[in-house]
């Protein structure tokens, strides 16, 4: 489906959609700060895991997309670096839709200009990063790695930095896997199939219909090091190049 051009019906919902986010927002923040002081910052997971979801059901519904997540592995691995494919403004819904167990997101530094998602994302422990410079953003995530190992957290990121990106994959940066490979955590891959047809890089309009998040089997990264870490960064990405239906990089 192109997303080239949208109806009215779209952008009726669209607005719908980001109001409602940001009215639940509102609502929601004051009742997180509230548990988050009354257990000391131990609901953190249970804020990520279950009321994170709970809070974009409605907005996905308005927006009218039927969030499906198929796990092509059995049950997920935890604790792990996970990495999407990142192309479209719904990433951000359909990301905190998941539900992942113990998961932090790495998100750029600029998120936390706006109030709600500094005080949401500071209180829960999610990272931001300075990811135009790429030693910096390592810095800054190596400095996590005490909290991360001690609290068995998992990490969300998406290797392609940016969801404006030349190609239907964009190139893939190397904080993800070097992550990884510091923490000796396994990767699991997992592939949006249909975000960047509904709505395409950054878009706050979206068209209606199905997106799918494909949970891959994880990715042992015991015999890695720095010097073949590059070949295993252009194998992951050929997997995403596949799940997208193209051999090579198409713009």
């Amino acid at each position: 489906m192109s997303t080239s051009t949208f109806t009215f019906g779209d952008h009726f919902r669209s607005i719908l959609a980001i109001s409602l986010f940001f009215l639940i927002l509102l609502f929601f923040t004051p009742l997180i700060l509230l548990l988050l002081l009354l257990t000391l910052g131990r609901a953190s997971n249970f804020i990520v895991e279950h009321v994170a979801p709970l809070m974009m059901q409605p907005v996905l519904w308005t927006s009218g997309i039927h969030f499906d997540v198929q796990h092509h592995d059995g049950p997920i691995t935890c604790p792990a670096v996970f990495i999407i494919n990142h192309s479209s403004t719904l990433d951000v819904l359909t990301l905190l839709a998941l539900g992942l167990p113990r998961i932090r997101f790495v998100a750029k530094w600029e998120f936390q200009y706006n109030p709600l998602f500094f005080l949401l994302g500071r209180l829960t422990g999610q990272i931001f990063i300075q990811r135009r410079q790429s030693d910096k953003a390592i810095k800054q995530l190596k400095k996590t790695y005490g909290r991360i190992k001690r609290n068995q957290l998992s990490v969300m990121m998406a290797p392609e930095g940016s969801r404006k990106h030349p190609g239907i994959i964009g190139p893939f940066k190397k904080g993800p896997f070097r992550m990884a490979l510091d923490l000796g955590y396994p990767i699991v891959p997992i592939y949006f199939e249909g975000s960047r047809e509904l709505s395409k890089g950054g878009s706050l309009i979206t068209k209606s219909g199905t997106v799918t998040a494909h949970i891959h089997e994880a990715i042992d990264v015991s015999n890695w090091t720095l010097e073949n870490l590059d070949g295993h960064i252009t194998e992951i990405r050929s997997r995403y190049l596949e799940w997208a239906g193209v051999g090579e990089d198409v713009a």
